[in-house]
């Protein structure tokens, strides 16, 4: 039936057999998982030995100013429904602020506000100016051991030298972030923002700064 054709009977294909990729993937994925591990015990062994009360704990967050009211319902017609007038207004990216802090069990640090991004070389003079007052209110003189993540301004040669003849530094793991105590506070602050709805950077930043 296929005389004249370039068909024929054939089997078919079948699909090739993942499961050495699938092997492969899966311990790709379990040495990486060691190595965190490996890393979080390094953290609590640190942790163990300096005592938590000692850690002044650091961290930025992306604070947007929050437009109209989310999940506003409103009723109209459905020939109303398209009318230009009754559009919400939508931003695609809102106005932010960039806020450093820090805590430790003796209390709160300070707060440092910016706008846009931050590089090496002003991430040492946020902890210069804030980092640095904050360990002498809150500690001191005595012994403390300075947390941060591993962003790329925290982790730069001329901050680790920076921070190397100024305070100890706590050895921390590459993906986790949420170990901080500091994470909670943000989500405190944030959950009030969405309930005052600032309209202005301005009105971001007093907000922030009472709460």
């Amino acid at each position: 039936m296929f005389h004249g054709t370039a068909l024929g009977p054939i089997e078919p294909s079948k699909s090739p057999d993942r499961r050495a990729e699938i092997r492969r993937h899966i311990k790709m994925v379990m040495e990486q998982l060691e190595e965190v591990l490996a890393e979080l015990k390094d953290v609590a062994k640190e942790l163990r030995e300096a005592k938590w009360k000692t850690v002044l704990w650091s961290d930025e967050s992306k604070f947007e100013v929050l437009f109209g009211k989310l999940g506003r319902h409103v009723i109209r017609t459905k020939e109303d429904k398209d009318n230009p007038s009754g559009y919400q207004r939508s931003v695609q990216k809102p106005a932010s602020l960039m806020v450093w802090g820090c805590l430790s069990a003796c209390g709160m640090g300070s707060l440092h506000i910016w706008k846009g991004t931050i590089n090496a070389e002003r991430y040492i003079q946020v902890l210069e100016q804030n980092m640095l007052p904050s360990r002498r209110r809150l500690f001191q003189g005595r012994p403390c051991i300075f947390q941060h993540d591993n962003a790329r301004p925290h982790t730069a040669s001329i901050t680790t030298s920076w921070l190397r003849r100024r305070i100890r530094v706590l050895k921390w793991p590459v993906c986790s972030p949420d170990l901080s105590p500091i994470e909670n506070i943000w989500r405190i602050i944030k959950r009030k923002m969405r309930q005052r709805r600032p309209k202005t950077v301005e009105q971001l930043e007093a907000c922030i700064r009472q709460e």
